[in-house]
């Protein structure tokens, strides 16, 4: 496990210094409420890079620095996850730009993205907590729930997570993901935590169902 913010610094400037290629590092998750004080530690850090190049480039840098690939378990079906590295402590979740199937580091994430490290090969930066929190809602992971109810304690811009949705779904052609957010943010309201977007997002989820229903009555026609 992680518990400081440091080690994982720490880490970056040892894969900074096995790098001879510019690389821009999107975390996601656990890290970042690591750093913003809102989780104790963390076991894992996830990583988005913005292509298939950066990628590859990482990928080779964490091998040569002794992480090993392993392949993702069950609890990560709604990802698109591409690899997982361990070593000791540290377990990198490593994303080519899309993340939780068709939902994909966007230009406002990026925008909306705090640079926290400048080293010499590396650029890393934290996604926003309204990114985290709409990534989270589409996951299966244990803990993800106890997570949104960190980020959304600290306050959050509905207006940019609605805004990420809507984009997201139009980007993907409403994929079935939509739902799992739907089902994920119905269980943190009755958890108790009041979402102000809640209507539109029920909205979004019923455009999806009644899309399908079209798709279902085409085919039995034909």
């Amino acid at each position: 496990m992680i518990d400081d913010f440091r080690q994982i610094n720490t880490l970056f400037s040892e894969l900074d210094s096995a790098s001879d290629r510019k690389i821009r590092l999107y975390l996601l998750g656990g890290a970042v409420l690591l750093f913003h004080g809102l989780k104790p530690a963390t076991k894992d850090i996830d990583i988005v890079v913005q292509s298939k190049r950066e990628f590859n480039i990482f990928k080779n840098r964490l091998i040569e620095c002794g992480f090993q690939p392993k392949i993702p378990d069950k609890g990560y079906t709604h990802l698109n996850l591409s690899q997982i590295f361990v070593r000791d402590d540290f377990r990198i979740d490593l994303f080519e730009k899309t993340v939780c199937k068709k939902a994909a580091l966007s230009k406002n994430m990026i925008r909306r993205a705090k640079k926290v490290s400048g080293l010499k090969n590396l650029e890393v930066f934290l996604c926003s907590r309204e990114d985290i929190f709409f990534f989270k809602t589409m996951t299966e992971r244990e803990g993800d729930l106890d997570d949104c109810m960190s980020l959304a304690k600290e306050g959050l811009e509905w207006k940019d997570i609605l805004d990420e949705v809507v984009h997201q779904a139009q980007s993907s052609g409403n994929d079935v993901w939509v739902t799992w957010v739907g089902e994920k943010m119905d269980i943190l309201q009755q958890r108790g935590l009041v979402i102000p977007i809640m209507d539109k997002i029920h909205d979004i989820v019923k455009q999806y169902y009644a899309m399908i229903e079209r798709k279902f009555d085409t085919a039995k026609d034909n």
